[in-house]
């Protein structure tokens, strides 16, 4: 995470006049609330629990300038001690208020039921992702209903450029919006790894779905397709994570079909609560 230097508490005309870029188009300052996005970026980012002192050293900020926002989040219940690790982690507070978000809640009420019927079909578990700046974030899954199988968690989130959902959903964006995304992806993983994953956006949307080789797991396929709302691109990703196992319900290329015709009706049915 790219840490700017340290906010004064207070700005006088000559901190607002020297302000560049974004800075100088900003009419408000809130340092206070500030601090605790930072806090809150930098656990989301970091990925591990991290101590007061570290979180102080990471933001350039001291321990007790920010003991008191590590206090009141955590009595909020945005974050809370590690269980396995010193320091401190988000909770699910965070995704348990974007998923009641109205768009998002209409996605699930159209997706699930269609997504269980696919799990029964292909005998294996899928999931559903969506953007949040320039990662993908699972948001539902519905498990192998076999005794057996792998799938992800809701909350689950990597960067864009890393995950198959990631390159579905960019290669089914406009034009603006795949710009709008690649300038944001270069100033997180930089122009060269962009550059490759733009090329395998082109093929995935000629394509119309994502095959590739899990990079965590041997043995399982990712398989990924758009929903397509109403505006033509994409809300979000259906994935199957294709597990090889004997005896399959479905084989590949049959599983890829049923994903596809899932995320149609998927889609169809948000066009109809327009």
């Amino acid at each position: 995470m790219t840490v700017d230097a340290p906010l004064p508490d207070l700005d006088t005309p000559d901190d607002l006049a020297a302000d560049s870029g974004a800075e100088a188009v900003r009419k408000y300052r809130a340092p206070a609330l500030e601090k605790g996005l930072d806090i809150l970026e930098l656990l989301a980012s970091h990925g591990m629990p991290m101590t007061p002192s570290q979180i102080s050293a990471r933001l350039g900020r001291s321990v007790s300038e920010l003991f008191r926002m590590i206090q009141v989040l955590e009595f909020r219940g945005y974050i809370a001690p590690a269980t396995t690790a010193d320091g401190y982690e988000l909770t699910n507070k965070l995704f348990t208020l974007g998923m009641a978000r109205a768009p998002v809640r209409t996605l699930l009420e159209a997706a699930l039921p269609l997504m269980r019927d696919l799990t029964l079909a292909i005998g294996q578990s899928c999931h559903l992702a969506v953007a949040s700046d320039d990662q993908m974030v699972v948001v539902a899954r519905i498990e192998n209903p076999g005794h057996l199988g792998f799938s992800v968690r809701p909350g689950y989130h990597r960067s864009l450029v890393e995950a198959t959902s990631g390159v579905v959903l960019y290669a089914f964006q406009s034009p603006d919006t795949q710009a709008v995304w690649r300038a944001m992806l270069e100033r997180a993983v930089g122009t060269d790894r962009v550059a490759r994953f733009i090329d395998r956006a082109g093929a995935v949307r000629a394509r119309g779905y994502e095959q590739a080789a899990s990079d965590y797991v041997m043995g399982v396929m990712d398989l990924s397709t758009p929903v397509i709302g109403p505006t033509g691109a994409a809300v979000a990703a259906l994935t199957v994570p294709f597990v090889q196992h004997t005896p399959l319900v479905r084989p590949l290329a049959d599983t890829i079909g049923l994903l596809q015709t899932t995320a149609r009706q998927i889609a169809g049915e948000l066009t109809e609560r327009v």
